[in-house]
């Protein structure tokens, strides 16, 4: 509450500093100038008498200044009772209405919920994103001037995939195997670029990278994990299944990916019921509105047994998507909000759906 107050006093006062000096009468200056004027048609008046001046030049100088002085005369009328109530009123009406106007405008595209970061934070973060665009500068620039190294590709095919530069990132580690030859490792990670530009989509060139990097290494976990989402994207159940079963099976209890992979065969082994061939013929029959109605029970289905089994980044991906789908972001930031209290303990998962949540243009900034 306090610091809603501070920010009424602080948006008041930052408002008056602006529309006091534009309330003012100019009063004073009027009267000054009057007064200047009188004084020049006294002065006129006695240099003619003492022949100073001849009569013609006086009368054209005391046309001028009186006419002058009428105008003067005219613009204090001007800003007399009715022009200072008509100030003092618009004064009012702005005083009031651009704290309020700000303020709503704040309020709808603000974010007053959110903690302030700390300065030293900030400037750390500002400092380290700095660093890392002029070492980045560096090896490109010297890519530039030596495009056969093959060691500097390498060097920025991670840092591109990081910063999700993936096109950058394919050509990177392309460059790489094509230099220093081909290594399980380059093959998947070149794989797993190829994925991420494409959508989370594992075509047809990233499969093959991925073979070529289990033919060196079976191995290898990048290579086997994006096997397994490509037989998912199969349509293949029982291929995937015993994909995502072997991955686990062999995998460290520690392995960053775990989490996902269980999530995955969970999926798989108990997929959700969607509609039936029969709910699909009776849906053909129903109006627009009773076709909304159905789908919009089945999300929310879909929601509540999330809301009881959080566990499930697959589950979330679908929600994810049906909220977009149905115009309804809102829904679908909320959503991820509660996935993030659900999940709070289990960071792997989490992550997981922070992705997934991403992938569907989901908001993804933590409150």
């Amino acid at each position: 509450m306090l610091q809603w107050i501070l920010m009424a006093v602080m948006t008041v006062a930052a408002a008056l500093a602006v529309l006091v000096p534009i309330g003012r009468r100019p009063a004073a200056a009027e009267g000054s100038a009057r007064s200047i004027y009188r004084d020049q048609l006294d002065e006129l008046t006695r240099d003619r008498e003492r022949g100073l001046i001849g009569e013609t030049e006086a009368e054209a100088a005391r046309i001028e200044l009186s006419r002058r002085l009428l105008k003067a005369d005219g613009a204090a009328a001007d800003s007399g009772p009715d022009g200072r109530r008509a100030g003092r009123i618009g004064f009012v009406a702005a005083a009031i209405l651009v704290p309020a106007i700000a303020l709503g405008v704040y309020l709808r595209i603000g974010a007053p919920q959110l903690p302030d970061q700390p300065l030293a934070a900030r400037q750390t973060a500002t400092a380290a994103d700095a660093e890392i665009a002029t070492l980045i500068g560096r090896v490109e620039q010297h890519l530039k001037e030596s495009p056969e190294d093959g060691t500097g590709w390498e060097i920025l095919g991670p840092v591109y995939a990081r910063l999700g530069r993936d096109d950058d990132a394919v050509r990177a580690f392309g460059n790489a195997i094509r230099l220093l030859g081909s290594t399980a490792d380059r093959e998947a990670r070149l794989g797993e670029a190829m994925t991420a530009r494409d959508g989370g989509v594992v075509t047809a060139d990233a499969k093959a990278a991925f073979a070529r990097a289990l033919a060196l290494d079976p191995n290898n976990d990048r290579a086997r994990f994006y096997s397994a989402v490509a037989v998912t994207q199969s349509g293949d159940r029982p291929a995937a299944i015993a994909a995502w079963q072997a991955l686990i099976d062999g995998a460290p209890q520690d392995a960053p990916w775990l989490p996902v992979a269980k999530s995955e065969l969970a999926s798989l082994e108990n997929p959700q019921p969607g509609p039936t061939a029969s709910d699909m013929q009776a849906a053909a029959g129903k109006s627009p509105q009773e076709q909304q109605a159905m789908i919009e029970g089945m999300v929310a289905s879909l929601a509540a047994r999330l809301d009881a089994a959080p566990e499930d980044a697959e589950g979330w991906a679908r929600l994810f998507r049906a909220y977009m789908v149905l115009g309804r972001p809102d829904d679908a930031s909320a959503a991820l909000a509660r996935a993030r209290t659900a999940l709070a303990s289990k960071p792997e998962l989490l992550a997981a759906v922070e992705k997934v949540a991403s992938e569907n243009g989901v908001g993804t900034a933590k409150p």
